[in-house]
């Protein structure tokens, strides 16, 4: 029988419920839905991925469209990314500042030509939406939430042969196109892009047919269920960020060394939120950034572990995120130190339950990227 919460009954549930519960998955409470932890266990799904495929439910991750007339440049007024550069079928990541060049949430924004997707953190939706409708309202665009769409994610090597099985017309697709599909029937669209560092798709769906969408990737000897552990451990290994421990509303991209989602031409125009303190830390450097770092030994450092730098009295970092990485079988993290101590190979001390652990500033991702960018 699969694990739940006593607070199930006060979440959400996504369309695939009955199928975790149907593959004995482990349920818990992640932004205000139930989600599968994990089927047969972190690590085995960690593997899945890198070597094969593993299918996740992410359909608690929030769809909005945006129409009227060039959403693309009224989106570039909540975001200092480059939209209206970005040609229709392609998608791009970007950041949602405030006023005060902190990070209202990461997204990925997607041209359809005649009007924009954007895919959203479950736990930012109501935030990320509310700031959409007061910022772009004005600007006569019509921001409009997809509750009835779900996405699911295939990710790992053989994870595109499994898709494009499905549909050929995918075979030509690389890294951040977006195209309309049929999976079984079944229309997709079809986002060549992924949360773990491994080549895959993402696909949306109607709703309704979401719990078939899945059991036909399922069918295929090739996939296997993975859940949000090992989703975890996979972006973690790939020096992704991760709303609400990476980044924050006093965060900047610059600390968070997210330069290259600024192109030179935002960056010229400076009419993005937050661009007097972004462009200064552009240019001075910032008091703190963000760094890989690798523990010694095999205990992991955990989330919000302060950071010493060796020998020193007093914390001057903070841990982001951390965990043991499967692939490098280590534990991996991400944390935040000052500027000036953010070398590879600095040492720090991370405080584990009173018991130092050390730590070096070590370069991102951990494992490399195999992004399918084409020949």
């Amino acid at each position: 029988m699969p694990e739940t919460s006593p607070q199930s009954e006060n979440l959400r549930t996504t369309p695939l419920h009955d199928l975790h519960v149907e593959l004995g998955a482990r349920l818990v409470p992640f932004a205000g839905w139930e989600m599968p932890i994990q089927y047969e266990g972190v690590v085995a799904e960690h593997n899945q991925v890198r070597s094969s495929a593993g299918l996740f439910d992410v359909a608690h991750m929030a769809v909005v469209e945006l129409w009227g007339d060039n959403p693309a440049l009224a989106l570039e007024s909540v975001t200092p990314a480059g939209y209206t550069t970005l040609a229709e079928g392609k998608q791009r990541y970007g950041l949602f500042t405030n006023d005060d060049g902190g990070v209202i949430d990461d997204f990925m924004g997607i041209n359809w030509g005649d009007h924009f997707t954007l895919v959203v953190n479950a736990s930012r939706a109501e935030v990320d939406i509310a700031h959409l409708k007061a910022r772009l309202g004005p600007l006569d665009i019509e921001v409009i939430p997809k509750p009835e769409i779900s996405l699911l994610a295939l990710q790992g090597p053989a994870a595109a042969s499994v898709v494009i099985g499905f549909d050929q017309s995918l075979e030509d697709t690389v890294f951040l196109d977006a195209r309309m599909a049929t999976v079984g029937g079944i229309p997709v669209a079809a986002f060549r892009a992924g949360y773990t560092g491994e080549d895959g798709f993402e696909l949306a769906v109607a709703s309704e047919h979401a719990d078939q969408l899945a059991r036909l990737l399922l069918a295929d000897d090739r996939v296997k269920p993975a859940g949000l552990g090992a989703r975890d451990t996979l972006r973690l290994e790939a020096g992704l960020c991760l709303y609400g421990n990476d980044l924050d509303e006093t965060t900047s991209p610059v600390e968070a060394d997210l330069k290259w989602t600024i192109p030179k031409r935002r960056r010229e125009e400076a009419d993005f939120p937050g661009a007097t303190r972004i462009l200064q830390e552009w240019e001075t450097g910032p008091s703190r950034i963000r760094v890989g770092l690798q523990p010694e030994g095999r205990r992991p450092v955990r989330d919000h572990a302060t950071l010493r730098h060796a020998g020193g009295p007093e914390a001057v970092g903070v841990v982001s995120s951390g965990g043991f990485g499967p692939t490098v079988e280590a534990p991996v993290a991400m944390g935040y130190v000052p500027s000036d101590l953010a070398e590879i190979g600095t040492e720090f001390w991370a405080d584990v339950r009173g018991n130092d652990v050390v730590c070096h500033v070590a370069p991102l991702p951990f494992v490399p990227h195999r992004f399918h960018r084409g020949n």
